[in-house]
């Protein structure tokens, strides 16, 4: 009778105690036994269960007694024993935890156990996955390399319904990068001294990393000598030294310096190079108004291109000078504020021009020879570095000339008078017609008005024609002085060598010239 009634005190403790589990739940157990293979688990049910020895992260750390949390997939298996699994429980258990804790934008850490297909997996309680596309700031690193690091990640994106959660680093180093930016763009100061490693070589400077902050290394700041290119200076991963020029907070930006760690060279330049003083430098430079000579590292003057010779006409300085001669020169000017010294080259040489109205009187006749011709006149060559100017109205009493060569060559030797000097200018009037007296005021009477006279055209414009009366004696007979009331363009009434009968309209001897009429 005893023992009937202790068997259903026993079958009634059993079934109360099935109750109390249920399948899906995560239920408490003690580790009873650990194989190389598997861990056997106690969790007060009627038999033990078995995990596989991979589902623990880290499984040397085992050890009979220990208490953990499992998640009891079913009560009985084929062979009488509870199913259990520790790496369900753990992501049912992370999972919630993520639920509560956490939401998209927070920081998590986590630890990188696996490489996969496209990214990582990361332990952050449950596997949550790490495009590779979001591991670095830049490009796409060896994965490899992060095996096993426990790092901080953004959740970038949470799927409840297939409890997927995707990570990024990329997110994590930016903000971080932006907060140590911040922290040290407000610790820079103007004129300080700091360290960087060059990052980046354009054509117009260097980026500097300074420790979180880029900063602009511009070209002209780089050397007080002449650069042609920053790559010169500097080159991609060198550490070196810069002095902090200016920043603009708002902006994040920083203007650096690497020449302003040394005294200008342009300090005290007009006492070291004052006026009159005899230099020899290096033409470093060519433009069209000049040349830049270096007189020492970061120290260059310039030769204005009207300092290049006394006589020279020189249209531009490449026709004397080539960049790596070295020259001699004169300081005209040297100004340290400014940061200008002026030289000159022909300084280096007497003036021609002194005294030049002595040696070349008004009225005085003169022999050179015709290097140069113009629209508007000759240049005549008295002398080295002595040139005159035959304009083109100086050329003729009588002849209207559209063009000095119509009567001149270049090379030719002539003679003329000459008309003025103007030494500080450098110029001196020439006059080829004032060889012979003026003969107007005897073409005057012998050409009055209203003498008939047959002549033959020698030029054709657009307003006339010029017709040749006499031998070097031409007048002008205007469109509006031939009959008709339909007249055309003069080229189409006259040619060159056609004889015309015209009648002398006005002789005028202050403006040496007489006009024609073939009106009544």
């Amino acid at each position: 009778m005893f023992g009937k009634l202790k068997q259903k005190n026993l079958e009634k403790i059993y079934e109360d105690t099935l109750k109390e589990f249920k399948e899906g739940e995560i239920v408490k157990g003690e580790i009873v036994s650990v194989t190389p293979k598997e861990v056997l688990v106690d969790i007060g049910y009627k038999s033990e269960g078995c995990i596989p020895l991979s589902e623990f992260s880290d499984p040397k750390a085992i050890k009979v007694g220990d208490k953990i949390d499992v998640l009891l997939e079913s009560k009985e298996n084929e062979d009488g024993m509870v199913v259990l699994s520790k790496w369900k429980a753990d992501r049912k258990i992370g999972w919630e935890r993520i639920m509560n804790d956490y939401k998209e934008g927070d920081i998590i850490e986590g630890t990188v156990n696996r490489k996969v297909k496209g990214g990582l997996m990361v332990d952050i309680g449950l596997d949550a996955f790490l495009p590779a596309s979001l591991v670095a700031l830049r490009g796409f690193p060896n994965l490899d390399q992060f095996m096993r690091q426990r790092l901080k990640f953004k959740i970038v994106k949470i799927n409840k319904a297939r409890r997927n959660i995707v990570l990024s680093r990329k997110d994590v180093l930016r903000q971080e990068k932006e907060q140590t930016r911040d922290k040290l763009i407000h610790e820079l100061k103007k004129g300080e001294i700091r360290q960087g490693v060059v990052k980046n070589i354009t054509d117009f400077g260097a980026f500097i990393d300074l420790g979180g902050v880029d900063g602009l290394l511009h070209i002209t700041d780089m050397s007080w000598g002449r650069v042609s290119h920053p790559s010169e200076i500097v080159a991609l991963g060198d550490k070196i030294e810069v002095m902090i020029l200016d920043i603009d907070k708002e902006n994040t930006r920083v203007s650096l310096g690497l020449k302003q760690k040394m005294p200008s060279p342009w300090e005290k330049v007009n006492e070291k190079y004052p006026v009159g003083t005899k230099i020899k430098g290096k033409v470093v430079n060519i433009l069209p108004y000049g040349a830049f000579i270096e007189l020492e590292k970061g120290l260059e003057g310039l030769v204005h291109i009207s300092e290049l010779s006394w006589s020279r006409r020189i249209n531009h300085p490449n026709e004397v000078l080539a960049i790596g001669d070295v020259v001699e020169a004169i300081v005209l000017n040297a100004d340290s504020a400014a940061q200008k010294i002026s030289l000159g080259i022909k300084q280096m040489e007497a003036n021609p021009w002194l005294k030049v109205a002595e040696r070349y009187p008004i009225g005085s006749r003169v022999k050179g020879k015709i290097h140069t011709l113009t629209e508007y006149g000759a240049f005549v060559e008295l002398e080295e570095g002595i040139d005159g100017l035959i304009h083109i109205s100086d050329m003729s009493w009588t002849k209207r000339l559209m063009h000095p060569e119509e009567i001149l060559k270049k090379g030719q030797k002539i003679e003329a008078t000459v008309l003025s000097v103007d030494q500080d200018n450098r110029k001196i009037a020439l006059g080829l017609k004032q060889l012979e007296p003026d003969p107007w005021p005897e073409l005057i009477k012998r050409f009055p008005a209203g003498l008939e006279l047959e002549g033959t055209v020698t030029k054709v414009t657009n307003f006339g024609v010029f017709v040749e009366i006499e031998k070097d004696i031409e007048a002008l007979l205007h469109i509006s002085e031939v009959p008709g009331e339909n007249k055309g363009k003069p080229a189409e009434i006259f040619k060159v060598g056609d004889k015309v009968k015209t009648r002398v309209a006005k002789s005028d001897s202050t403006q040496h010239k007489i006009t024609l009429t073939q009106k009544e």
